[in-house]
């Protein structure tokens, strides 16, 4: 009988292996393999109850909201609204015309790629699981502390707020990279003052917190899976941050969890995905909702998407941030209590992306 231990033993040096080869996931799939490792397949408490399967049906009635950001000046009111209901239901949705030139998102995409599918003796060069290096390769953040392995490799980029020397990036994404982070940084500004309005408060209310002060840039290759029903590309999660947008190919796999059902979110050519992060949801006092999502592993691929995450946790700062004091009284009293960014990253980390929010544990517990 093989005992707990040793399974446990095993494991770890199959993590060990796999983190040292410095090849990723892809350096997985180029050996031809037919069936996954083990530490990628997902455990059987992962399909039952709570946890609903990604082999399920999708809600197909159920479409995530469109905002169409040609006219933010003449249909103004509209778009704020149509920014409020998706914010307080859903969490998530799609922006288009939002002002980012086709050719700049067609590049980003072509240079995440061109990185992810260089040679692996190049990409192991950036390699590292150092917490403060601002560029670098890896899979699975949390490859140590995951109850599974995603079927991912990242390449992270932390882009401000103090300016990314562009030398730091590889060569083959460079331009790419510089010429999108600068474009998604200006579209996080219009979206943070339109979900300001949202919040019934000034537009520049969440740009004083300095909400949109830093962006990192993860460039995400799910590559083609043998098995993609034993597994995921990305296990299921809410974001750290203020507010992400993503950047997706036409491959799919992204879903979200609404009311305890899986929709897609399909990809819509020329549109980017935003969604609310778990620090966004605390300031608001849960008036905006971060929500839990997952991206599929296919027998199809690559999958290649781009996620611009608004967040400082990488940067030291005595701000505190809680419940903003402006939505607050009587009847809604603040739900958080206040945290560093510090703070609230090293938790989310710490647990990695399985169990519950990492919110909950910044939660004022009432008495009832």
């Amino acid at each position: 009988m093989v005992s707990p231990n040793s399974t446990n033993q095993a494991r770890l040096q199959q993590l060990k292996d796999f983190d040292e080869s410095k090849a990723g996931v892809k350096g997985i799939v180029d050996k031809g393999i037919t069936k996954i490792p083990s530490i990628f397949v997902r455990p059987p408490e992962y399909s039952a109850a709570g946890y609903p399967s990604s082999s399920q049906p999708t809600r197909p009635q159920f479409t995530i909201p469109i905002v169409d950001l040609a006219d933010t000046t003449g249909l103004h009111d509209d778009v704020v609204a149509g920014v409020r209901q998706a914010a307080e239901t859903v969490g998530f949705f799609q922006v288009m015309n939002h002002g980012i030139p086709k050719r700049v998102l067609e590049e980003m995409l072509a240079g995440a790629r061109g990185f992810h599918e260089l040679l692996t003796e190049v990409k192991a060069e950036y390699y590292s699981r150092e917490q403060m290096r601002k560029v670098k390769f890896r899979s699975n953040f949390d490859l140590y502390r995951t109850k599974f392995a995603s079927w991912r490799d990242s390449l992270f980029c932390v882009m401000g707020p103090e300016p990314l020397d562009p030398q730091e990036l590889p060569d083959v994404c460079r331009d790419a990279t510089m010429e999108y982070s600068d474009h998604v940084h200006k579209l996080g500004v219009t979206l943070f003052e339109l979900l300001s309005e949202a919040l019934g408060l000034k537009s520049d209310h969440l740009l004083g917190l300095d909400c949109a002060k830093g962006h990192v840039i993860l460039s995400h290759y799910y590559p083609p899976c043998p098995e993609p029903e034993l597994t995921m590309g990305t296990t299921k999660h809410s974001d750290p941050s203020f507010l992400t947008i993503l950047l997706q190919d036409q491959i799919g796999g992204l879903q979200v969890l609404y009311e305890n059902e899986w929709v897609d979110v399909p990809p819509v050519p020329g549109a980017l995905v935003v969604n609310i992060g778990d620090l966004l949801q605390l300031v608001s006092n849960d008036r905006f909702k971060s929500v839990e999502h997952q991206v599929l592993a296919n027998h199809a691929g690559p999958r290649v998407s781009v996620a611009c995450f608004f967040t400082l946790n990488f940067y030291p700062s005595t701000r505190l941030y809680g419940p903003i004091k402006e939505l607050l009284s009587e009847d809604h009293p603040p739900l958080y209590r206040e945290t560093s960014l510090q703070n609230f990253s090293a938790h989310y980390d710490g647990k990695g992306l399985h169990g519950n929010s990492a919110l909950t544990r910044f939660k004022w517990q009432r008495q009832q």
